[in-house]
């Protein structure tokens, strides 16, 4: 019987007996006895009463925590004020076939009106002559007649249901931090020649029948001619 001993470990006879104190290790099967030392895993770096993290003091961690917490600040800032933006969508086109042709705009107008009494719900929906937001669409303005008029809303779903409607008119969309600021227009005249002759069975459109439409700051009668 072979047996290892460990650094340590001392044998003693007793009886006719082998004891061994210390540590006792299981020889390899091949080779000679080698000592075999304890292991232990290795060992974590710990904050110490000192104030260290590892190699790195307290003082030298706590800016970088810091600085962490400050640029997770700045990106959570940043998110809510482009949030506090509201999406307009508009049609538009010349305020002569928004106002004056399109023989359907009027009903369509005037019974979404309704619909929203009755339901008691807020009116997103306005009619802008001339507004100023088309200064960032110069590929749309320069396809328009002036002066122009503008579908305005909150609600894409029914924008793109009157753009099916209506059919030759231009579409987009922008951000605007308030109402006062989407619906902004520029002053102008608008004036619509009455027909020579009108054969229809009903009779023409009055003029200023989109007033209840317009933005209700820059509501206004225009004489009617």
């Amino acid at each position: 019987m072979s047996m290892l001993l460990t650094a340590g470990a001392a044998p003693t006879v007793a009886g006719g007996r082998i004891s061994v104190s210390g540590n006792l290790a299981v020889p390899p099967r091949l080779g000679l006895p080698t000592a075999v030392s304890s292991l232990r895993p290795p060992r974590l770096p710990l904050l110490t009463r000192g104030g260290t993290v590892g190699d790195r003091s307290r003082d030298s961690v706590a800016p970088l925590a810091a600085a962490a917490s400050s640029s997770s600040s700045s990106v959570v800032d940043q998110g809510e004020s482009e949030s506090r933006k509201t999406r307009y969508h508009f049609l538009v086109a010349s305020a002569k076939f928004m106002l004056d042709e399109e023989e359907h705009f009027k009903e369509l107008l005037f019974e979404r009106l309704r619909n929203y009494g009755e339901r008691n719900k807020t009116q997103d929906f306005w009619l802008v002559v001339e507004p100023k937001f088309l200064e960032g669409f110069p590929d749309i303005t320069r396809r328009l007649r002036r002066p122009a008029a503008a579908l305005v809303s909150t609600d894409a779903t029914w924008l793109t249901f009157m753009k099916l409607r209506l059919d030759r008119v231009l579409c987009d969309s922008y951000e605007a931090d308030s109402v006062e600021e989407a619906l902004a227009s520029n002053p102008t005249q608008v004036e619509f020649d009455k027909p020579e002759v009108w054969t229809a069975p009903y009779p023409k459109y009055e003029y200023g029948w989109w007033e209840p439409f317009l933005p209700p700051a820059i509501g206004h009668k225009e004489p009617v001619t």
